[in-house]
């Protein structure tokens, strides 16, 4: 290693000890083990252009261990993306500032994943590797490698554990997707000591039985292995690569190399100091970083800012040669171009019939791939049941990485890991699903895709006890309670075609927030009053003839109907009620104060909510004088008729509801 490599590693170690130091809190010992294979990779092996941090052909990098986040902000910052300064990384953990205790997407420039809960970047990686592999094969023609680069995942024996991991990577190696990397961060140490007090399998045999190729490097600070390794690793054209780098927690403290106190504490003061001193650093000074090696980051940016300028012009001619891919190019990544299908006729067209909402999605996902070729998705291994195949359109594989149809197998949270880094890495417009029920396997990612606001869609079927015979383990009752309760998540339960449509219409259109499609097993009618005032997350479907209802019946998904039929029968007794429909609270409480009034004046308070699940939430609809339809405790396994009949599902018991609180 010569002098300047030296200097250039040991600036991330010093910064990330002062950055920890000064806020206090923080991961040290992270980020002092990984620097020397962190500065190799991003100094000598990876596209990436500070100046353009959203290049389309940059090779992308997710520290799955994210707590070791300053290794990354220092990286950014002497690498020079986005301004981030020495007062930026001084600010670590603070309130409001561009550094926060885990790296968060879309907060920070050139974060390219929210990480935190340890695996979840790894899942991400899969899926953004999957990404490049599917565009390679729509867009890349001879002499135009157009879509041509790598996705490097560092992450430790924490990563390692969580079972996330091993779905994740277990897909990936079926696939065989040669552009994926993993750096393992191997210490041996974990918050309570050696990892082997719990952790003692081989993880290189682990990973050869996935189907990678596996490398180790033996010195975590030997620049020379390390790329060695990793120019390996691209060298394998048929398997995904993981390198195993032995490093030492907290290295070049020597109090705390080696220990699990370096992990989640500051260094404290003194070790900080001694920390520069046995790292030979020129001063003391908190933050300080000499010039030459700012001077020697600048120059490796300037030359991969070179690396983006071929790509460019190789794209230019591309373009000229191949006018409509660069059409069907711009297409793909155009996040609006499915605003049109607003005022599509056929688009919202369906047949007078009952139908169940997962065969209506069915359908609607159909019409969407003819119309946004970069429409692709998959479930964890239900696509007959949950209604999600594309036809015609070929499946995702080792053999033939631009079919659209993903089999992600039965893996429900390395799956929306995997639809979290497919929307991440563009040029996608991405769906997972599986049965409702097991939206608990998949929540953890789910959130992180709220947080990050990427626009990925869950199609979730079997909503309710109309599930029937499977009992139980398979009737979903507190799950949209669960979902609901989620920041920055569009909940749908359409009751009809019109709102299954426009459900799919919002999510396709979507930008900023995933979505979650609950969808019915049994069959729904087609209700006269449905409409696209869906896409408002409530609205009237069925309304009163007084100015003032005597009642409001709110519904959601399959008990709309219910909601109808009630309000038919109190007519007949002179009881004049409203039915209200809400597909999705979330979009409904994002409505004006005006627009809410109007579908639920407050000067109704004879209010009746009725829903095939938890009560939780309605609250803030039906008040304190309104009434329940909805599950107490779990539902049971027979037909969905005779279970939807015996936890009081019916007409008369709403309207025996609607009468006891008039």
């Amino acid at each position: 290693m010569n002098n300047i490599d030296t200097m250039s590693v040991n600036a991330i170690r010093v910064l990330a000890a002062d950055a920890v130091q000064k806020a206090n809190s923080g991961h040290p010992g992270l980020p002092l083990g990984s620097a020397a294979m962190a500065y190799e990779l991003w100094a000598k092996h990876m596209n990436h252009n500070p100046a353009n941090p959203k290049w389309a052909n940059r090779d992308r990098f997710i520290l799955s261990g994210g707590h070791g986040s300053t290794l990354l902000y220092s990286l950014l910052h002497l690498f020079g993306y986005g301004d981030l300064s020495i007062e930026d990384l001084a600010q670590f953990r603070q309130l409001d500032s561009k550094t926060p205790g885990h790296p968060e997407y879309g907060h920070t420039v050139g974060v390219e994943a929210t990480t935190g809960p340890l695996g979840a970047g790894m899942g991400m990686a899969v899926g953004m590797a999957m990404s490049e592999a599917h565009l390679a094969a729509k867009f890349n023609k001879d002499n135009y490698k157009v879509v041509d680069h790598y996705t490097f995942v560092l992450g430790g024996d924490g990563c390692m554990m969580e079972g996330i991991s091993s779905e994740a990577f277990s897909l990936a190696g079926t696939l065989g997707l040669d552009k994926l990397i993993v750096l393992y961060d191997s210490n041996k140490i974990s918050i309570e000591g050696d990892t082997d007090i719990a952790f003692t399998e081989d993880v290189k045999k682990r990973f050869e039985a996935f189907g990678f190729q596996t490398l180790v490097v033996e010195d975590g600070n030997n620049l020379e292995e390390i790329g060695k390794a990793i120019e390996a690793a691209k060298a394998d054209k048929t398997r995904p690569s993981m390198i195993t780098v032995k490093t030492k927690i907290g290295f070049g403290c020597p109090a705390k190399e080696g220990k699990a106190s370096a992990h989640g504490e500051p260094l404290g003061a003194d070790n900080v100091t001694a920390l520069k001193e046995n790292l030979g650093w020129p001063k003391q000074d908190a933050f300080y970083v000499p010039e030459e090696v700012y001077d020697n980051y600048k120059t490796i940016a300037k030359s991969n800012a070179k690396v983006e300028e071929e790509w460019n012009a190789m794209f230019a001619e591309y373009a000229k040669a191949y006018p409509e891919m660069k059409e069907l190019w711009d297409t793909y990544y155009d996040e609006n171009a499915a605003k049109k299908l607003i005022d599509d006729e056929e688009f919202w067209a369906f047949a007078d019939k009952p139908e169940a909402t997962r065969n209506l999605s069915h359908m609607v996902i159909n019409r969407i791939k003819d119309i946004l070729p970069n429409f692709i998705g998959g479930s964890a291994d239900l696509a007959p049941s949950t209604k999600t195949y594309m036809n015609g359109e070929g499946d995702f594989s080792k053999n033939d990485y631009s079919g659209r149809n993903l089999h992600f197998g039965v893996r429900e949270l390395a799956m929306a890991a995997i639809g979290n880094g497919m929307a991440l890495h563009g040029g996608l417009r991405a769906y997972v699903s599986t049965f409702f029920v097991f939206s608990d396997y998949v929540k953890p990612m789910a959130r992180l895709s709220s947080l990050m606001g990427v626009p990925l869609t869950y199609v979730l079927t079997h909503d309710s006890i109309g599930v029937g015979e499977d009992g139980p383990t398979h009737e979903p009752i507190e799950q949209l309670a669960m979902l609901r309760s989620m920041p920055n998540i569009n909940v749908f339960r359409p009751a009809d075609a019109t709102e299954t449509i426009a459900a799919w219409y919002h999510a396709i259109t979507s930008t900023t927030a995933p979505t979650a499609l609950v969808l019915t097993r049994q069959n729904l009618p087609q209700l006269p009053g449905s409409s696209k005032e869906a896409l408002k997350g409530g609205y009237v479907i069925d309304d009163s003839k007084k100015a003032v209802p005597d009642a409001i019946i709110l519904a959601s998904g399959s008990e709309v109907e219910l909601g109808v039929n009630a309000k038919a029968e109190l007519a007949k007794e002179g009881i004049d009620v409203r039915v209200v429909s809400i597909p999705c609270m979330d979009l409904f409480e994002q409505q004006s104060a005006e627009y809410k009034e109007a579908v639920l004046p407050k000067a109704v308070r004879a209010r009746v909510a009725v829903e095939a699940a938890t009560d939780f939430g309605w609250g803030k609809y039906v008040g304190l004088d309104g009434a329940y339809v909805t599950m107490k405790g779990f539902g049971a396994s027979a037909p969905a008729n005779l279970l939807f009949e015996k936890f009081g599902f019916t007409t008369e018991n709403v309207v025996a509801t609607v009468k006891g609180i008039l």
